[in-house]
């Protein structure tokens, strides 16, 4: 017997109701059920995601094949027994809450026949304003090098992989990494492929974010988050040696896994917590935290590891409280140096060296730091609604260092309503018209970070505009065509100003009001 084309696996824990929109997307495909396999790998479920499983088998019993297992506790195990039941040319792996755009597997398929790739993404896209980075699907790409691209930024499992790559190196999931666990897998993969490709011609993959899910709090998380960047940056350091290419996987890692353990939620944790993490982090740093992935980090991740690896507890919470609390620090200037005054500079106790507060090439990005006074819509769904952002600098001198000012949702300029100083600082007044976010979002809708936009010393930089938690988030409804959206404006994790845009659908309304309902919808 042939054998499939492309094998899918897919790791099921309590995934109902997407389940059904991912398999259905599957059975679709227009490869062909003659060409595919799916390998669904039930991880325990308790909500009835095990009998829909059930329910395809029956109904495609060529093409899908079910395994039930007692519970894990992560992705790994479900998707190394898919691997073993796999018998494609291709390995295929989906999340079960996602789902694929029609043509996703033939396309992707026959690009790899073409080229002799053994690994290919194709052009990811967020739904219900789920963020998924950009960079790598900028264009088609026939070979691209994990090394010297944006690759590094996009290392979810969700590619289509060579099978026999995967057979040959014994690629496999780590079972002991609650998090994490594709990356291990995605990075050797391409390390070891003889081509990777990039497809950015088509909407492949739908990454979904439930309209069920609850804010995740890290708070008792952290530990283990810890662990699994450790995991990860070692797995690195052993995969690749020392130098420019290790950098440039590192500095993600670093960005990411490791920076945001000391986002402003660490402030949160008990002191037994904190100081866990610090010197958690003080050990990866001061290991594999080189000076390449120092001046590529930004600023605000650079000073809280500097106070990780440099300083003790009381240092670290003094950086992140600066921000999170007590707003822009002062900008340094020494010469023809410009540096950032977090707390630590040039402290004798502690010696962090220069470079690690250093903004002089990024001047007009620290330029363009604010603060939100207020953010509030206007116009409603019969007016020209908009979003008004008020926005304070520290700097009072900055109408004359700039060359131009403005609030912006993306890369989608608002209209400057007034730019007014005074001895404290700068104010700017903006609106940002909703209808031309709209025209400009994905169907499943977007996450857009408002941003303030600088002109200075020729060149332009940005920066998210920051401000205290919203109290409760702001929220209006904009008519689009036929369709409505729903606008959420609030402040995230980190404290920024975002805009959540998502349309609103019945699913979405019944999402809701069981959020807001109690138990028995009573």
């Amino acid at each position: 017997m042939t054998p499939p084309d492309v094998t899918v696996v897919t790791a099921v824990y309590n995934t109902m109701p997407y389940l059904t929109r991912c398999l259905t997307s599957l059975i679709e495909q227009t490869i062909g059920r003659d060409r595919l396999e799916v390998v669904a790998v039930d991880d325990g479920s308790t909500d009835g995601s095990g009998r829909e499983l059930d329910r395809f088998a029956r109904l495609y019993p060529g093409t899908v094949k079910v395994i039930h297992q007692p519970n894990s506790g992560g992705p790994a195990a479900p998707s190394n027994r898919g691997l073993e039941h796999a018998t494609g040319r291709y390995v295929f792996f989906i999340g079960a809450d996602d789902y694929l755009g029609p043509e996703a597997l033939e396309r992707l398929v026959a690009a790899a026949d073409r080229w002799e790739s053994d690994v290919v993404l194709g052009r990811t896209v967020g739904v219900n304003s789920r963020y998924i980075h950009q960079a790598i699907f900028e264009s088609t790409e026939p070979d691209v090098d994990l090394f010297d691209s944006a690759l590094p930024w996009s290392l979810s499992n969700t590619k289509l992989f060579r099978r026999e790559l995967i057979e040959r190196h014994g690629l496999r999931y780590p079972e002991d990494m609650p998090v994490g666990s594709d990356q291990p897998f995605t990075i050797e993969a391409c390390v070891h492929a003889r081509r990777i490709s990039v497809l950015a011609d088509y909407d492949y993959y739908y990454a979904v974010r439930r309209l069920n899910a609850r804010n995740i709090t890290y708070k008792s998380r952290h530990l283990e988050r810890l662990r699994c960047a450790e995991e990860l940056v070692h797995f690195v350091a052993r995969l690749v040696e020392p130098g420019k290419r290790r950098d440039a996987v590192l500095l993600r890692h670093f960005t990411l896994e490791v920076a945001k353990l000391l986002e402003n939620d660490f402030l949160r944790l008990n002191r037994d917590t904190q100081d866990g993490v610090r010197v958690g982090v003080r050990k990866l740093a001061q290991e594999y935290l080189t000076d390449d992935i120092r001046d590529r980090l930004p600023i605000e991740s650079r000073v809280r590891l500097a106070a990780a690896r440099y300083g003790d507890l009381d240092d670290l919470l003094a950086v992140i409280r600066q921000d999170a609390q007590q707003g822009i620090p002062p900008a340094v200037v020494d010469g023809d140096r410009w540096y950032a005054g977090y707390p630590g500079f040039r402290e004798p106790r502690l010696g962090i060296p220069d470079p690690w507060f250093e903004i002089t090439d990024t001047v007009p990005d620290w330029l363009a730091r604010f603060d939100t006074v207020s953010a509030a819509y206007e116009g409603g769904r019969t007016g020209a609604p908009a979003l008004v952002v008020t926005a304070r600098s520290p700097r009072p001198d900055l109408p004359t260092v700039t060359s131009g000012i403005q609030l912006s949702a993306g890369d989608l300029a608002g209209a400057t309503l007034a730019v007014e100083a005074d001895a404290t600082g700068t104010t700017v007044r903006s609106r940002i018209p909703l209808k031309r976010v709209l025209a400009a979002i994905a169907p499943g809708g977007e996450l857009r970070v408002v941003q303030a936009q600088v002109s200075a010393f020729g060149a332009t930089g940005s920066a998210a505009l920051r401000g205290p938690r919203q109290s409760a988030p702001l929220r209006t409804v904009v008519r689009h065509g036929s369709r409505l959206y729903l606008f959420t404006s609030t402040t995230n994790h980190k404290g920024q100003l975002v805009i959540a845009v998502a349309p609103v659908t019945p699913r979405r309304l019944m999402a809701r009001l069981r959020r807001r309902l109690p138990l028995g919808g009573k």
